[in-house]
This record gives structure tokens, C-alpha cells and sequence, in this order.
């Protein structure tokens, strides 16, 4: 299994076509992975999706990989490539900015992108000082890095 010391992530950049048509295939996968999270977490830990409060499902899948994948990072393993992706949320544009999820999808070697799946997203569950932090929206400013949810 990686983690963030057995993979060399490169820098993150903006999308080259490979990304885009990578994403594109996980797109269903990646839309229904947001609407089940939000659901989970609203009977858990609302603050999760706090951000998306008032906005309707429907709004919050409402983005286009085209426009909205906005940076990317690969590693390759020994199973493939590991693509993180920060995809903005057109819907979301608060006090903190815009809104962005990260996505994590991978890429089986051997077989171009139709095999490409959604792994998971970026779920932060952090401390701020004493108190306890949870954020499934990220701002721009949040970095694009390994996680493994």
C-alpha cells in the first residue's frame, strides 16, 4: 500500500490532457463519492460539509473537470499511478473563497485510462490549536498532498 514515504509525488501543476481524461472517467464515481460523504458525515459531523450548507446536491456536483480541475499530482507505484486532483466547487464561493475538493483516483498500469478508478477524498479531520477541526471543502491555499481515506 503507498503512503507518503514509498511515493515521490511530482509538483503540483495545472492539468495536462492525460489528467483531464483520467478525472473525466472517475467523474461519475467522483460525484457520487461527494453526495454519499455529505450524507454520512451530516448524521455524524456536520461540520465536515459545514461549507456546503444551504447549497443543493445537485449545485454541489455541479462542476465540469474541463474548467474545474484546477491542479494535479501523480506518483507511480507498482500497482499503477496515484493522481490527486484539487477540483473547485463553482457552488462554493464564501468568506473563506472558492471551495475545492481533493479527489484521489488511480490508474492500473498496462491498459491506457479506461480502467482508471475513484479512490477517495480528502476528508480533513485535524486539531487547531485545542479544538477539533473538520473540512471536506479546502480553500485554494490548501495544499495538494497525499492522503490515504
Amino acid at each position: 500500500m503507498a503512503s507518503e514515504e514509498t511515493i515521490s509525488l511530482n509538483d503540483p501543476h495545472t492539468p495536462h490532457a492525460n489528467a483531464i481524461e483520467a478525472f473525466t472517467i472517475a467523474l461519475p464515481s467522483i460525484k457520487a463519492a461527494i453526495l454519499k460523504s455529505r450524507h454520512d458525515w451530516d448524521k455524524h459531523e456536520p461540520k465536515m460539509w459545514s461549507r456546503a450548507r444551504g447549497i443543493a446536491n445537485d449545485d454541489l456536483i455541479n462542476f465540469n473537470v474541463d474548467v474545474d480541475l484546477v491542479k494535479v499530482r501523480s506518483a507511480s507505484t507498482s500497482y499503477g499511478t496515484i493522481i490527486l486532483g484539487k477540483i473547485r466547487i463553482p457552488a462554493i464561493n464564501d468568506e473563506e473563497g472558492e471551495g475545492f475538493i481533493h479527489v484521489r483516483i488511480h490508474d492500473p498500469p498496462n491498459r491506457g485510462t479506461e480502467d482508471v478508478r475513484f479512490h477517495s477524498l480528502f476528508t480533513d479531520e485535524g486539531k487547531s490549536g485545542s479544538e477539533s477541526t473538520w473540512r471536506a471543502i479546502q480553500t485554494l491555499a490548501t495544499p495538494l498532498e497525499f492522503f490515504n481515506e
